[in-house]
């Protein structure tokens, strides 16, 4: 069986009654890295279920960095929100190497993905608070805004971070 064969096959059993089966799937095709990424991606993008979106976006955190600029390419052009929540939860459960570029893919005109990208912001909790608090400095308007309200949406933490920066704009 060739690769490409695999990975099919590997998806496929995302639908399997064991859970057991499902979960060596998610291991197995993390192994296969950047092969299994836009496999992936489009399994998510023709799953009819909630399922098969889990399990590739799950796989696709456990791929890491290798996923996340093809995630952000698929969000931006499948309006389908289904698949962006999931989407987003992979680049959530990426973590640190999907931060930077899903900050910057908030400069988009769809508010929604924007919405989406927040969320996997708000995922990845405490990692994306420096980042986001350095974009409060932004030059770019949209990267700004955005920010601040994926910061207002991280609880106290974040809040924290929104209230004090006002205070020393008051102050200056």
């Amino acid at each position: 069986m060739t690769t490409n064969e695999i990975i099919t096959t590997l998806i496929s059993t995302f639908r399997d009654p064991s859970i057991d089966v499902r979960h060596d799937a998610v291991m197995n095709l993390a192994a296969c890295g950047t092969r299994a990424v836009a496999p992936l991606i489009k399994a998510m993008q023709e799953a009819t279920d909630s399922d098969v979106r889990w399990y590739a976006a799950t796989a696709l955190a456990r791929i890491g960095e290798p996923a996340v600029t093809p995630l952000l390419a698929a969000m931006d052009k499948d309006r389908n929100r289904d698949f962006r929540k999931y989407a987003a939860a992979a680049l959530g459960g990426i973590g640190a190497p999907a931060i930077e570029p899903t900050i910057e893919a908030m400069a988009v005109d769809d508010p929604e993905l924007r919405g989406y990208l927040s969320l996997a912001l708000c995922r990845m909790g405490k990692l994306a608070i420096g980042p986001l608090t350095r974009r409060l400095e932004s030059n770019d308007e949209m990267i700004k805004s955005c920010a601040v309200l994926t910061l207002w949406q991280m609880g106290e933490e974040g809040l924290n971070v929104v209230i004090q920066k006002v205070q020393q704009e008051k102050t200056e």
